[in-house]
């Protein structure tokens, strides 16, 4: 079997709203857990309590990632501002010199 190799570079990846998506996806887990508790006994009456406890675990998770995405976060605007500190202080190239 021939090894594949890829015809073109792979694009960057796309950064977004990281923070406030992972925020957004933990509020509706933690939201979905409160709906259901009021029907926590129908759940059990019909062996579907995983319903509620995935719920409750999304949320939980949720709180995980909004803690890893923000250190992650600001870890990158550290480094960008790092870079243009540095390439600030880089002399500049004045380019190619005359020649006489």
């Amino acid at each position: 079997m021939a090894k594949w190799i890829a015809k073109h570079e792979a694009p960057e990846p796309l950064e977004g709203p990281v923070v406030a998506t992972i925020t957004g996806g933990t509020i509706l887990w933690f939201a979905l857990f409160l709906v259901q508790l009021p029907f926590y006994g129908w759940f059990a009456d019909r062996g579907q309590l995983w319903w509620v406890w995935t719920c409750a675990a999304g949320g939980f998770l949720g709180l995980i990632g909004i803690w890893y995405v923000r250190g992650r976060d600001a870890a990158l605007k550290r480094h960008a501002a790092e870079r243009a500190e540095r390439a600030a202080q880089a002399p500049q190239d004045p380019g190619p010199t005359p020649q006489p």
